[in-house]
């Protein structure tokens, strides 16, 4: 499987937890990695198993900024990080940049520092809140910094919400990990008109 590109996705903690109806203990409050993923392909080498010494280096960023945000235990991270290698680095391994576990994790740590979409949204001014924004807002917005069309992804109103969720963002990179527009996806993507964008709950001390 010859893939053009990789997606680099982040998503929002408090969609995640609400998409499965899971109290999440202390989710974190700022966007962290779901993945980076080639398009096209799965699931390439099922005999490059993941061996969580190769990252161990890499270990408290990943507590931080790729952690499972359903489950806080570490356990459930290296499961989590099982299935990234297993389903996605296996396959971003044709890469140079990306042929080992060591290079594909800390590749990925290096994109999330480097794009810094944490930061990039708080200076637009775009910060959860109980009002909403308008999903042409925030992709102009996105546009205007990075210079590429990002996938936005929202989840439709459950039953009683008036309206989408805010849920993953993914910037478009090309082979030789430069930014480019994603092209319009298949998947469920957010429809114009409001979205909310969820603050963290207020936790009962």
């Amino acid at each position: 499987h010859e893939w053009k590109k990789l997606i680099m996705v982040h998503h929002w903690p408090m969609t995640v937890c609400n998409e499965v109806a899971n109290n999440c203990e202390h989710p974190p409050d700022y966007w962290t990695i779901h993945g980076l993923w080639p398009d096209k392909s799965g699931e390439c080498n099922r005999s490059w198993p993941f061996n969580p010494d190769e990252i161990k280096g890499l270990l408290p960023d990943m507590r931080l900024y790729w952690p499972d945000v359903l489950h806080s235990s570490p356990n459930h991270s290296v499961h989590f990080w099982r299935h990234e290698w297993e389903k996605h680095g296996t396959c971003a391994a044709q890469l140079d940049a990306l042929n080992s576990q060591r290079k594909y994790f800390g590749k990925t740590l290096d994109l999330y520092k480097e794009l810094a979409l944490n930061s990039t949204l708080q200076k637009l001014g775009i910060k959860p809140s109980i009002s909403y924004y308008q999903i042409s807002d925030i992709k102009h917005a996105l546009v205007g910094v990075y210079g590429v069309v990002p996938k936005v992804q929202c989840l439709p109103p459950k039953s009683g919400e008036k309206v989408q969720t805010l849920g993953q963002i993914e910037l478009c990179l090309t082979r030789d990990l430069q930014l480019q527009d994603c092209p319009e996806p298949g998947e469920p993507i957010c429809e114009d008109g409001p979205v909310f964008y969820p603050p963290p709950k207020e936790t009962n001390h």
